[in-house]
């Protein structure tokens, strides 16, 4: 069973992509902001294991932009989903840059963040 990281400071949209990721059969673990996801891929003694990592960009705390380049640092073959209610040409094209491999507008479909977690996961087995 695949393991995805979600990141995210509105709850309402971290527990919607966490049910739509668990209803399709993924072990989900979510963080309210970029810290916590930042000491949460610290704390694991033996190597932070996720298949893909779901974040937005406008977090508290640590912003995604950094977050992106902190997991690139640690966990560089992890692909970084982004999903944002800002969408931004420029600032994607940065993020595609540092890595992401997909990045999503919100609201989104379930369909369609199944798809981006399956194809990055997908991408990731090929890579790893």
């Amino acid at each position: 069973m695949a393991r995805v990281l979600v990141v995210d400071d509105d709850e309402h949209v971290r527990k919607t992509v966490s049910l739509v990721l668990k209803q399709a059969g993924y072990e989900v673990i979510e963080a309210a902001d970029g810290e916590e996801a930042m000491a949460m891929i610290k704390s694991y003694h033996s190597g932070f294991s996720a298949q893909a990592i779901i974040s937005d960009i406008h977090l508290p705390k640590v912003n995604g932009h950094d977050l992106i380049a902190f997991i690139r640092q640690e966990l560089p073959t992890v692909p970084v989903i982004v999903l944002t209610g800002y969408p931004d040409v420029q600032g994607a094209e940065a993020l595609f840059k540092q890595g992401v491999v997909d990045y999503l507008i919100k609201p989104g479909r379930a369909d369609t963040l199944l798809e981006a977690v399956k194809r990055a996961i997908g991408e990731q087995a090929l890579i790893g």
